[in-house]
């Protein structure tokens, strides 16, 4: 069902729980946590043997309460995963080399499809307006604002309107000079005739004196914008709307943050939202030429995938993504995950509105939801007609408010169509982000230990040649900016012997550094100029000399990676 419909709280876990039930050797459903209302965050871990801890990815979505198609695309992404563990090298509908498709099934997935379980809840049900989460724990609630109701009693709050000759709105006009039908409203214009609205959430008016009406805000009933609470650069409420009383102070993102604190093996993290049809990378607070060169060249490949496999646009969250110039947005997760847990981590917004309304690239690309035309809105009118089956503009109807006096409800909806794709879009929107981030997922490292040869020195003693090798694309560190974070951890080789002794070198735990992985990202290293390449960086010899007989036993890794056994016998 999630590729043609958004799933409630039972649909999804009626999925999550037939996925763990029918692949019990490699999939398994968990809690994150519990939600600020009481409900388990899901958690999908897909590997076998997942307390064996190696190379993982992360997949996350639906923070944002409304932007339940992440969900989809989560499931979708999972769904591939369990196909490829059964021995398909497919990603979303496309061929997957067998190589990645090798290295997929050496990694561990962890899927959270839906950090908000309250707040998607009460937008599938209700339509109300959440960002995150619908708790408002503030204790300065004595002031005037918007608290979301069923003001006719049809079981949603979606908007209302009301006639007012200094409202802002007016209703769109067709060639005949006509309002269209059903209306849509835009931003008024001198010329505009009238008659002019102003739009409110549906619902009451909190501590209201009877005269002076509150201003809307996203945040007006509920505190959270849950990508604002995470420990990455968190400031306060007065500076950062949406950020809560202190970083995790929401019971959802602390679960997140402790479980990526515990499980540092993580190396890649997808953020699902929407909308916009884009992929915003790291760095967001500062300029491109302050990132470090390969983290950025490695990005320019994830890029490359999205390109091919989307269309969508990929942008720098500090360029491109900011909604006030040089005011870089703080506590959201993806900075967290980039700069504190060392992962090649970034955001999606799915559903391309933008160039399904045939609106053309402009930079910065955030300015693409203020900036729109009366041409772009009646674009959007065809499309819910032609496209989304009507589910955006409805005719309003009269019902009576009982503070505002007569007003009107549930002309629009953007649930479905704007903040979502439309039911006929979402298999496709679902299938490109799989194809895409599955080949995103295959360039974890890769680390192994071989031994190369064995050799008698005489009657007593055996020289073992061993090597370590890292045949990932990334280092052992992850990013090359993670290198120094305290968890990226060098490998470690530990050494345990039966009934012989370790002649040379005299310790049973030898530190091994780091090894680097294959790739530099794209166009980064290397030029027709200076065609050559790096040494093997990638790799380490080490050679032990034993005296006695038995069997050794040796470990490598770290913490950052896993680790891998090796038995070699020496009788």
């Amino acid at each position: 069902m999630f590729r043609t419909k958004y799933l409630a709280f039972t649909e999804l876990n009626a999925q999550l729980s037939a996925w763990a039930q029918s692949y019990p050797d490699f999939v398994t459903l968990s809690s994150l946590g519990k939600s600020a209302e009481g409900r388990d965050i899901p958690l999908l871990t897909i590997g076998r043997n997942p307390d064996q801890y190696r190379p993982a990815v992360w997949i996350d979505a639906n923070m944002h309460a409304g932007e339940v198609c992440g969900t989809s695309v989560a499931l979708a992404i999972t769904e591939d995963v369990i196909a490829i563990y059964q021995g398909r090298n497919e990603a979303g509908g496309k061929p997957l080399p067998a190589h990645m498709a090798d290295a997929i099934r050496n990694t561990l997935f962890y899927v959270v499809p839906r950090v908000s379980p309250d707040g998607a809840e009460a937008i599938l049900k209700t339509g109300r307006y959440v960002r995150s989460s619908p708790v408002n724990d503030r204790t300065h609630q004595s002031h005037a604002y918007w608290e979301a109701s069923d003001v006719d009693g049809d079981g949603l709050m979606g908007y209302m309107r009301q006639q007012h000759p200094q409202g802002e709105l007016a209703e769109l006009r067709g060639d005949d000079g006509a309002p269209l039908t059903p209306p849509v409203m835009v931003p008024r214009l001198p010329e505009d005739p009238g008659p002019f609205y102003k739009l409110y959430p549906e619902g009451r008016i909190v501590n209201f004196d009877g005269k002076r009406i509150p201003d809307p805000h996203f945040l007006s009933d509920n505190l959270y914008d849950f990508n604002r609470n995470f420990a990455h650069d968190w400031k306060p409420q007065h500076v950062q709307e949406g950020a809560g009383h202190f970083p995790g102070s929401a019971p959802e993102t602390r679960a997140v943050m402790e479980f990526g604190i515990a499980h540092p093996h993580i190396f890649a993290w997808l953020n699902l939202h929407t909308f916009g049809g884009v992929l915003i990378r790291p760095l967001g607070d500062k300029a491109d030429n302050k990132m470090d060169q390969t983290d950025l060249a490695i990005y320019r490949q994830v890029e490359a995938w999205m390109t091919e496999h989307t269309g969508y646009a990929s942008v720098s969250g500090f360029h491109e993504f900011l909604y006030e110039p040089d005011q870089p947005l703080h506590g959201d997760l993806s900075d967290w995950a980039y700069h504190d847990r060392g992962c090649l981590a970034y955001v999606v917004e799915l559903w391309d509105l933008f160039a399904q309304l045939g609106i053309a690239r402009t930079k910065p690309f955030v300015d693409h939801y203020a900036k729109l035309d009366r041409k772009d809105f009646m674009a959007l009118w065809k499309m819910d007609r032609e496209v989304n089956q009507g589910r955006i503009f409805k005719n309003w109807r009269k019902t009576q408010h009982p503070q505002l006096g007569e007003v009107e409800v549930g002309g629009f909806d953007d649930r479905v169509g704007i903040s979502n794709p439309p039911y006929e879009k979402l298999a496709e929107t679902c299938a490109a982000q799989s194809a895409a981030f599955l080949r995103v997922a295959s360039l974890v490292p890769r680390v192994s230990l071989e031994v190369v040869r064995t050799e008698k020195l005489g009657d007593a003693h055996v020289r073992v040649e061993l090597r370590v090798i890292n045949r990932g694309y990334l280092g052992t560190y992850g990013l090359p900016s993670a290198r120094n974070l305290p968890h990226a951890e060098p490998l470690r080789l530990s050494i345990e012997r039966d009934n012989f002794k370790i002649v040379a070198p005299a310790e049973t735990i030898i530190d091994i550094g780091h090894l680097d992985g294959w790739g530099t990202g794209l166009h980064h290293g290397m030029s027709i100029f200076m065609p050559w390449t790096r040494g093997n960086v990638s790799e380490k010899t080490l050679t032990l000399v034993v005296q006695g007989e038995g069997a050794l036993h040796l470990k490598v890794g770290s913490c950052r990676v896993g680790w891998q056994t090796l038995v070699v016998p020496m009788s």
